[in-house]
């Protein structure tokens, strides 16, 4: 039998403290909390411990925002589903085949090389970066993190996770709009929505009120992540946000206050699957492999994260953590919860 949604807090704030997980779990329906805790330390030099409105780092959970604000410019008619990337790329990324469009792009079948390679042995706190993080703080400056990396199969051939395509999103956007890709994300997703505690932070300046992101659990670990990541995260990841303002997201998205319905059920619509995962996928959003689920998710250097919304209850449970790895013994027992 399901669990409803204040037995589903209870178990899931049960396996949060078992692990001793650093972060937060949020459920609520239709925007009314149902369960609500914070676990840990936002900040483990000054003991300063997260809270219920702390603001954490989503890594590609960010994806989502991505997508709905260039669903946003498809609405506008700005750009097309089947508008090719390189109407916009210009002479820059001249790897990037002719056929790929905005909709590869968002579904993750554009075929292109990425510049991580999700499939490696690599760890999650590696050095990955060519270009020194504090520069990546602009989209034109990640040019040349997603340059020189051929084709990898032919457009639409089949779904990969890219996280380049997402940073080509938000260069295509930038540039189709005229509008820089914080700002776009801000006036199109964020104010839309009406979430007032998300945004893309600077690493070297975090607010009070965001957690600081640790490549450890162990809680005796000060190593952060501000030399792993840009140090302004953009269209692949990096946003900032809360329980309750990621709840705002879905709620928003699916009644039509970001986009209008017809792309918003189009994001939803699934097109792939994701075999690694065990989810469908859409533009932008993962989608339960049985069930009306969305989900966003991010794994990075000192963030973990899912967080899924049931359009048929309303209800949205979010677990993240300000570490790595942190998440996942919660997000894990959620699963075989939701399929038990």
């Amino acid at each position: 039998m399901a669990l409803s949604p204040t037995e589903l807090g209870a178990a899931l704030d049960e396996r949060a403290r078992a692990d001793g997980m650093s972060g937060l779990v949020s459920v609520d329906v239709d925007g009314e909390p149902v369960f609500v805790r914070a676990y840990g330390l936002a900040d483990r030099a000054h003991g300063i411990p997260n809270t219920t409105q702390t603001r954490f780092a989503l890594a590609s959970a960010s994806k989502g925002f991505t997508a709905a604000a260039v669903m946003s410019l498809v609405d506008d008619g700005t750009v097309a589903l089947d508008t090719p990337v390189r109407t916009f790329l210009r002479d820059d990324l001249p790897l990037v085949e002719d056929a790929v469009t905005v909709e590869h792009l968002l579904g993750h079948t554009s075929g292109i090389g990425d510049y991580l390679d999700e499939e490696n042995d690599g760890e999650v706190d590696d050095h990955v970066l060519p270009i020194p993080v504090h520069r990546l703080d602009e989209t034109e400056a990640f040019v040349g993190i997603v340059d020189g990396f051929p084709q990898a199969s032919a457009p639409g051939a089949r779904f990969a996770y890219n996280n380049g395509g997402y940073i080509l999103l938000a260069l295509v956007a930038e540039r189709a709009s005229g509008i820089p890709f914080h700002d776009l994300v801000q006036a199109r997703v964020f104010d839309a929505a009406g979430m007032t505690a998300s945004a893309f932070l600077r690493l070297d300046e975090l607010p009070g009120d965001a957690a600081t992101g640790y490549l450890r659990d162990d809680p005796a670990s000060l190593r952060t992540n501000v030399l792993h990541l840009p140090v302004r995260g953009n269209g692949d990841g990096g946003g900032f946000s809360t329980g309750p303002d990621l709840s705002r997201f879905f709620r928003s998205l699916v009644d039509g206050r970001i986009v209008g319905s017809e792309l918003a059920a189009e994001m939803a619509r699934p097109r792939s699957t994701d075999e690694g995962e065990g989810l469908r996928y859409g533009l932008g959003l993962y989608l339960d492999l049985e069930g009306p689920g969305l989900l966003l998710e991010g794994y990075d250097a000192g963030s973990s994260i899912r967080t899924r919304f049931d359009p048929e209850t309303r209800t949205t449970v979010t677990v993240v953590s300000n570490t790595s790895e942190g998440a996942w013994g919660v997000v894990h027992h959620w699963s075989e919860l939701l399929a038990s």
